[in-house]
């Protein structure tokens, strides 16, 4: 049997439950099951996204969060790729250094706040840390265990037919862990944005944390709903983002190469 000819494999079937929940959650607020002092109905949510996108203060936080978790991933990033590149490939550098990163991996990064403070104060610098670190581990162990986990006897036959170590790294190496890379890039995207929601309820001056702590202070409820719901639309749009990277770079991958 085709699995992908059920009427479950329809591109809209996925959203049947977040539209079931928000039209119970509009429901309930709207018959006073629920409160808007509790929770604001979805309408009230839209009509505080309005307001604020029509004096522009909702791009301008959206913007700078964004700007702050892709540097901050990029940074982690690179560093976790090319650390779990040399542990994975040069014996030497893993016995250096694996064991002293997977001490630091067990040490939740959050629980540097108050070291981070201390060394970068409340500025820029300290939020872009945080998700650094965050996205850091994710990548670096899913790199590492994929290059680890490469056939091989595919290795060896590169080997045989006289390709250089570039070549044989190109062609073999890479391709066959790329596919726990890209799993480790999509885990770290959700890390991402869970630093960054921590980073910028802490001094912050502008993103969309402040805004939350914002509205949370002035008890504007349909405005700290509406800053987790742009946290989980720019959560879902980054997985979206990875997940069509996977299936462009995994084209060869029948497990990928789905229509």
């Amino acid at each position: 049997m085709n699995r992908n000819t059920g009427w479950y494999n329809n591109r809209f079937f996925p959203w049947v439950l977040p539209i079931v929940f928000v039209v119970l959650w509009q429901v309930l607020g709207q018959y006073n099951i629920i409160t808007s002092t509790l929770l604001p109905t979805p309408l009230e949510v839209v009509q505080a996204a309005i307001r604020l996108f029509n004096t522009e203060e909702l791009q301008e936080h959206v913007f700078i969060s964004t700007q702050r978790a892709l540097i901050g991933f990029f940074i982690g990033g690179i560093i976790g790729f090319v650390l779990g590149l040399f542990n994975g490939t040069i014996l030497f550098s893993e016995k250096l250094t694996d064991t002293t990163i997977q001490m630091v991996r067990t040490i939740p990064h959050l629980a540097l706040i108050p070291l981070v403070i201390l060394w970068f104060g409340i500025g820029e610098s300290a939020k872009v840390f945080l998700v650094a670190v965050g996205v850091m581990f994710p990548i670096y162990i899913n790199t590492f265990n994929g290059i680890k986990n490469v056939d091989r006897k595919l290795i060896e036959m590169g080997s045989v037919y006289g390709l250089s170590r570039w070549r044989l790294f190109t062609n073999i190496i890479l391709p066959g862990s790329l596919p726990s890379i890209l799993v480790g890039i999509r885990y770290a995207l959700g890390v991402m944005w869970m630093s960054l929601i921590v980073a910028e309820t802490i001094g912050a001056d502008s993103g969309i944390g402040f805004m939350a702590t914002s509205a949370r202070e002035f008890m504007q409820m349909d405005i700290v709903v509406l800053t987790i719901v742009l946290y989980a639309i720019l959560g879902k749009l980054s997985d979206v983002i990875a997940k069509l990277f996977e299936q462009r770079l995994l084209k060869w991958n029948a497990a990928f190469n789905k229509k």
